[in-house]
């Protein structure tokens, strides 16, 4: 039932239960090089609010209530030319604040206390409020661990405009019309609260670049006499076993309040393809022991190759090499099967430390090679490996020496498992580790599973499975989903990204209630996953390039809590979530899956549509979409360093949805 209020007094009621929830505002109104005031808004028998004071502004306030949700329209009328900033305050009454864990989707999980103080994390601060381009939907969630209880706060708007600024701290008024706001969690006196505002805010710092917090923000809008601004909030309550029911429970509910759809499609599968395949051709370096297609350290403007070989993580050389010979073979290149075949051969020749372990990164132009190894780079190398074998294997064409060598290095995986079924961050030559961290550990699944169907050796098959052990009880049942990317030490996509596709490939070589299980644990990471890719396109201002072109943001993936950027890391993500569609008939997934298969071709650099990068087919990687930067260039453009080695393997793996099936023998 819904029912429309005036509201007569401060307090709010939303739902079933006890706990009345306080509903304030307040409006803070600039004038040119002075202070701005703030004042207490006090709510009028007619629904309108005012202070004690005569502002140049009339604001009506209804709120409409059905169910478990709120939603709050809040109408804005100038009578003067006057600069405004509003912040409303929903405070949970009864809900403490010590009680409860966070959530802003692609941003804030939990306390984010993997996060670096640098970061937005609890280290610096309990209460936060930040704008809403950083999040993947404009929505802050606050969950009682004590209670079960959840409320949550989105904003509802076409999100249509945004304006430039001269300052990014400090108050600032606008250049321009917005859309943008802010959201947030505020601790008051023990008492939990939701926040929100327009324009946005950010406090108790903004985070301007990777590990740089700096002082807060607050934003002014410019309403010339007579000017109306409308703005509309909603906020829902619910209950959850856990904090991953929970995220599941809200992804659900953003899907279905956002509803967002797919983007053009401008390239089939096989044009998409043929653009990419360009960095093959002009990427690939022959004058180094090692031959590779340069893919990292590069820079956006001219692309010029750089005398980096990376195997894993953002140089994906190997895996680019595969591509590159399946697409030659497909479509008679042999100048690409060539290139390609030459990669193998240099990285069995030279491609490996005195006890078996991949070079990882070689920087042939200075020398520098790191003596310390990750799990997530071998793994990576060894998927690589594995699945050119398997390709080879399928022509009838036998590489026993590449055999032997991924033995080698399988074996070195099984001395670094750890007993709980972990693999360590970090490792020199001799195995001896480094750091113990076991958020990387489901890159490792991957290629022991591979490893068991390939070479029939149930023990690489147990090492999977005890990573399982370890991945549900340490990081799915917790939700604690980190550091997997190498470059951070915080909560990020790809964490939650590998682990719910470890369990897609283990559900490839067990049956029955073990598949189940797995399928199950899938599930609950893809949650966590999803979270992180975005509902709503970002708007961006006029001069920024993202935004002139066209970029909608629907679809991509933010990074993690220190990389607050997006990007088209996704691999067989898509493929997870068709088939858990199919498996637990969830039609949001595959839905969403065509969102993001489409959203990812956006930026692709064709003559003529290049989007400021220097070559066909390098397809962009830090692509900039709020306030942060890499370093260079800030919101609507990339930084001016790439790494398209990733870029290209991830979009061509999406783009190749029958490998993982028709690997392990499988039909799709």
């Amino acid at each position: 039932m819904k029912r429309i209020l005036t509201i007569l007094t401060l307090a709010v009621f939303i739902g079933a239960g006890t706990n009345a929830q306080e509903l304030q505002q307040k409006i803070s109104l600039k004038s040119p090089g002075n202070p701005a005031e703030t004042y207490q808004l006090i709510t009028n028998p007619d629904g309108t609010l005012s202070a004690q004071v005569q502002l140049p502004l009339r604001i009506s306030r209804q709120i409409t209530e059905e169910d478990s949700s709120m939603k709050i329209r809040i109408v804005i009328t100038a009578t003067d030319k006057v600069y405004y900033n509003l912040e409303s305050v929903y405070k949970l009454s009864g809900i403490a604040h010590d009680d409860c864990l966070f959530y802003m989707p692609g941003f804030w999980y939990r306390k984010n206390l993997r996060s670096p103080k640098e970061a937005p994390s609890f280290y610096t601060s309990d209460s936060w409020q930040i704008r809403e381009d950083r999040l993947s939907t404009p929505l802050t969630g606050v969950y009682s661990e004590k209670t079960g209880e959840y409320y949550t706060v989105v904003r509802l708007d076409q999100f249509t405009g945004e304006a430039l600024t001269t300052h990014k701290e400090g108050e600032v008024i606008l250049g321009g019309k917005t859309s943008i706001g802010s959201t947030g969690f505020r601790n008051i006196n023990s008492t939990t609260a939701l926040i929100f505002s327009f324009p946005y805010s950010e406090a108790p710092k903004t985070y301007l670049r990777k590990l740089t917090l700096a002082p807060q923000v607050q934003a002014f809008e410019k309403l010339e006499k007579g000017e109306t601004r409308e703005l509309v909030w909603e906020i829902n309550k619910g209950n959850a076993t856990d904090f991953s029911a929970f995220v599941a429970d809200v992804w659900a509910y953003s899907y279905d309040t956002f509803k967002p759809t797919k983007t053009e499609t401008l390239y089939t599968t096989a044009e998409a393809k043929e653009i990419l395949s360009n960095f093959f051709s002009e990427s690939y370096v022959d004058q180094y022991p090692l031959k590779y297609f340069s893919g990292v350290h590069m820079r956006t403007d001219d692309c010029k190759s750089t005398g980096s070989a990376e195997v894993g993580f953002v140089g994906r050389v190997l895996l680019n090499a595969y591509n590159a010979l399946e697409y030659a073979e497909e479509t008679n290149r042999p100048d690409l099967a060539n290139k390609a075949n030459a990669v193998f051969a240099s990285y069995l020749e030279h491609g490996f430390t005195s006890t078996g372990f991949f070079r990882e990164f070689v920087n042939f132009s200075n020398g520098n090679e790191p003596d310390v190894y990750s799990i997530r780079r071998q793994s990576e190398g060894v998927f690589a490996i594995l699945n050119y074998l398997g390709y080879e294997k399928s022509k009838g064409r036998r590489h026993p020496e590449w055999e032997a060598r991924m033995k080698t290095i399988l074996d070195n995986f099984l001395k670094l498992q750890g007993e709980n079924g972990s693999f360590p961050r970090k490792f020199n030559n001799n195995a001896e580790v480094i750091d113990s961290t076991g958020g990387s550990t489901p890159s490792a699944t991957l290629p022991l599973t591979m490893a068991y169907a390939y070479f029939k050796n149930k023990t690489y098959l147990e090492s999977a499975r005890q990573t399982a052990v370890y991945l549900e009880k340490e990081i799915i049942s917790k939700a604690d989903y980190f550091s997997s990317t190498l470059d951070a030490n915080c909560e990020d996509k790809e964490a939650s990204l590998y682990a719910s596709t470890a369990m897609y490939y283990l559900s490839m070589v067990t049956k029955n209630k073990e598949r189940e299980h797995y399928i199950d644990l899938a599930k609950t990471a893809a949650y966590f996953c999803l979270s992180w890719y975005y509902m709503w396109d970002v708007p961006f201002a006029q001069g920024q390039m993202l935004g002139d072109t066209g970029f909608k943001s629907r679809g991509w993936g933010n990074v993690s809590v220190e990389n607050n950027h997006v990007d088209v890391f996704i691999f067989e993500f898509a493929t997870v979530l068709d088939w858990l569609a199919h498996e637990r008939n969830e039609p949001r997934f595959s839905e969403f899956s065509a969102i993001i298969k489409t959203s990812m071709l956006q930026l692709m650099p064709v003559k003529g549509h290049m989007f400021d990068i220097g070559k066909v087919g390098y397809y962009p990687e830090v692509v900039q979409h709020t306030n942060w930067d890499y370093g260079k260039n800030g919101k609507g453009f990339y930084n001016d360093i790439f790494a398209p080695g990733w870029t290209v393997a991830s979009l061509w793996q999406m783009l190749s949805p029958e490998r993982v099936s028709a690997y392990f023998g499988q039909k799709k």
